[in-house]
């Protein structure tokens, strides 16, 4: 399930055909596990749906256009990116495209609670529910985890105690890491070093909430990529890059060095349970390795990208992916 031109979907479903799955609507129609590729957004479009219930016995079908699936036969289900419901071209009015978008989503949301099918990440509910950082954190801290000294608040007071308590050391971060727009431009809002000077406005902090953080010093980062049971870990260098230094979605690749990490195995198994036990079959974790070499969890991304991972530390994530959807299927 995911928008069309997604990357990630189309390297895992080549992994997917190269264990006998075929695509629906478009290869030979005999042999092999059926895979539908679809998106959220050709809904109700491009897509009809229709659920229903008669003579004690429920029907689930979608028609995508080209072909009608039972979605009662569905086994596995993997969220990669897909879009939100989108209304035909022909429904012009904001007000109305919106009011078409919430019927879907509620329509699409009771339809995927009825699935019986395996869920990577999850559900979209579960899938919200994780990517909570509060939620994560505190199951991260319960699980046994080290973690930085965290507050997350829109009080202005706070900010001149969390400053001093980190001895000048400290960063800010959104507590959504979502785009938004400045003048009209698309931005983005990285991981802040806090200095005396943003003391001195932090009167705006009352208008949204954010995380402070002691900056914790680094040898490498890490993204952790759980996929079921299996668990891979690539190392982040940016200690040749300014750019990147306090946060490495600057994506500076010119200067910042990624490899496998050999993470201890009592990591390794720690991460698989915090990401089973928030409710998801995926996650993507990342931590700092300090120069003393300690693990410190930062957060938990429910549905976190993994290419990089795949490109540049050469671990087999799409192949991970396919292994767990075709799990329990017979060629």
């Amino acid at each position: 399930m995911s928008e069309r031109g997604d990357g990630a979907a189309e390297t895992v479903l080549a992994a997917l055909r190269r264990r006998g799955a075929r695509l629906v609507g478009s290869d030979s129609p005999s042999g092999g596990v059926p895979v539908l590729w679809w998106d959220n957004g050709d809904y109700p479009a491009r897509s009809r749906i229709t659920a229903s219930f008669a003579g004690g016995r429920r029907r689930l079908l979608l028609d995508t256009g080209t072909a009608t699936v039972d979605l009662s036969r569905v086994t596995a289900v993997w969220r990669s990116r897909p879009s939100g419901p989108r209304a035909a071209d022909g429904v012009t009015d904001p007000s109305q495209r919106a009011h078409v978008q919430i019927q879907s989503e509620v329509m699409l949301d009771g339809v995927w609670s009825l699935l019986t099918a395996r869920w990577l990440p999850g559900r979209r509910a579960d899938e919200l529910r994780a990517h909570n950082k509060i939620f994560h954190l505190a199951r991260a801290i319960d699980l046994g985890f080290t973690v930085p000294d965290t507050t997350y608040t829109n009080d202005p007071a706070r900010l001149a105690g969390a400053y001093e308590s980190a001895s000048g050391r400290l960063v800010a971060k959104q507590i959504a890491a979502e785009r938004f727009q400045i003048d009209g431009a698309p931005h983005r809002a990285y991981t802040t070093v806090v200095t005396r000077r943003h003391l001195t406005s932090r009167h705006r902090i009352q208008h949204e909430p954010i995380i402070l953080q002691p900056y914790v010093p680094k040898a490498v980062e890490l993204r952790v990529i759980v996929v079921g049971e299996r668990v891979f870990a690539a190392e982040i260098d940016v200690s040749a890059s300014t750019t990147a230094r306090d946060d490495w979605r600057h994506y500076d690749n010119d200067r910042v060095g990624y490899g496998p990490h050999d993470l201890p195995a009592e990591v390794a198994r720690r991460c698989a349970r915090l990401v089973a036990d928030v409710g998801l079959t995926y996650a993507a974790l990342d931590f700092i390795v300090t120069p003393g070499g300690e693990y410190v969890f930062l957060e938990l991304n429910s549905n976190g990208a993994w290419g990089f991972v795949e490109l540049w530390a050469g671990l087999p994530v799409s192949d991970a992916i396919a292994d767990w959807l075709m799990d329990g299927e017979n060629l």
